[in-house]
């Protein structure tokens, strides 16, 4: 076992576990509410960083292999994922009168979003335990994810998904080779059948919900705006991420706060967390500091926050609260707003990750981040994602005859010169 790697620790009693686990939940608080959360030695951390500089590593997130939960062994150099762009939207800052607006574009990673670095090292992890099948239940990019890293690796995986699932992400994991059961019900439904079927198959559970290992790929987008920062002015006040099961606002926390105690960054940022309207249970736990009895409809254009029964919760309120962090709410016609606007700053975002530029501007309304705040976004998949949700953010094609006049005046108004002046 990787001598970094310390054990385990349950987010809700404190009990510690060996290096060797549960790798799942704590046996004494239940799958509901035993999430554990990974502990590193940070001075053996420090001292591998030492000897081998990070600038002197690949520019991918196993630069940062100290910090997962893998033996040495395990490490896939080549499955290239993270190290994805931070773009400075600054005619975007000038226009929602922001001192810096920087955009981390996840649609980079290989198969268009976030959850390749959750599901990469989930794949790794399954391969260390000689595991010969990986499931998961997804609303969509957390299965394409695993789907393709499944493919790489050559185990078999099966995806649970809610039937409403966009058809962009469906035709991803049937490409991919995974077996996919489409649930007639919700995503929750989804994630019961898939435990109940993990637990009687013997497959290797890739939720994110239940599963530290897939937190720690997370983890290391946090990890990345710590470097990253330093070429756009230092740690920004803010990060903004879109919220649904709470594991990612979680991860990126604990690699902010990982870089922070390795003395890489020499503060840290807040954190706003972002949920749809109509579906926005986290935002009542940091409130009330437990979930509502009552479901919400999970009516949004967000598929991929559309998460009614948030399984990691408990970890996402603990990162706001140590961030003195703050969630806000997005209804659709904002989030569609969004999509719009980070595409016309030259970042293709889904619905889920528009929801994090549309809380951005929420929270200046509302007067949460000031106008001399320093912002930084997580786009966390592309808008090929969802196809039919970026029609309806960027319109219709202008339709004409083959005729030159008839081009000109259906340019008029539209800020497309014609040469004449």
């Amino acid at each position: 076992m990787m001598t970094t790697l310390t054990g385990l620790k349950c987010v809700t009693c404190g009990r510690g576990f060996g290096p060797d686990g549960p790798w799942m939940t704590c046996p004494d608080c239940g799958p509901d509410d035993g999430i554990l959360d990974v502990q590193y030695d940070l001075d053996a951390v420090r001292a591998a960083w030492k000897s081998t500089p990070l600038a002197d590593r690949p520019l991918t997130h196993w630069r940062y292999h100290e910090l997962l939960p893998l033996e040495s062994s395990a490490i896939r150099d080549d499955w290239t994922v993270g190290w994805t762009p931070v773009i400075d939207a600054s005619r975007l800052a000038k226009e929602m009168g922001l001192k810096q607006l920087l955009l981390k574009d996840e649609g980079r990673n290989p198969t268009a979003s976030f959850k390749d670095r959750a599901s990469s090292v989930g794949v790794a992890h399954a391969l260390q335990l000689n595991a010969n099948t990986i499931a998961c239940a997804s609303t969509g990019n957390a299965a394409t994810s695993l789907a393709g890293h499944a493919a790489l690796a050559g185990m078999p995986c099966v995806i649970f998904v809610p039937h409403t699932a966009p058809e962009p992400k469906l035709a991803q994991l049937l490409v991919f080779g995974a077996t996919v059961i489409a649930v007639q019900g919700s995503y929750d439904q989804a994630y019961q059948l898939c435990s109940q079927a993990c637990e009687k198959f013997g497959w290797y559970n890739r939720n994110c919900a239940i599963n530290p290992v897939l937190v720690e790929g997370k983890k290391t987008g946090g990890l990345e705006i710590a470097e990253q920062s330093a070429s756009f002015g230092g740690v920004p006040d803010w990060v903004a991420v879109s919220v649904g099961d709470g594991c990612t606002i979680a991860a990126v926390w604990k690699g902010l706060s990982e870089m922070h105690q390795l003395g890489v960054i020499d503060r840290l940022p807040r954190l706003l967390g972002v949920q749809a309207k109509g579906v926005a249970p986290i935002a009542y736990a940091l409130k009330h500091g437990s979930m509502p009895t009552k479901l919400q409809d999970g009516c949004t254009v967000a598929d991929s926050i559309n998460v009614a029964v948030p399984r990691n919760w408990r970890k996402a309120v603990n990162a706001l609260k140590q961030a003195n962090g703050v969630v806000v709410s997005v209804d659709d016609d904002q989030i569609l707003d969004a999509m719009r606007a980070s595409g016309r700053h030259g970042v293709y975002a889904e619905p889920a990750a528009a929801a994090a530029l549309a809380g951005v501007k929420v929270a200046i309304e509302d007067g949460i981040i000031s106008g001399g705040d320093r912002v930084l976004a997580m786009v966390t998949g592309s808008g090929l994602k969802d196809t039919r949700a970026a029609i309806r953010a960027g319109g219709e094609p202008i339709k004409i005859e083959p005729n030159l006049d008839t081009l000109a005046t259906a340019l008029k108004g539209r800020g497309v010169t014609d040469g004449a002046g």
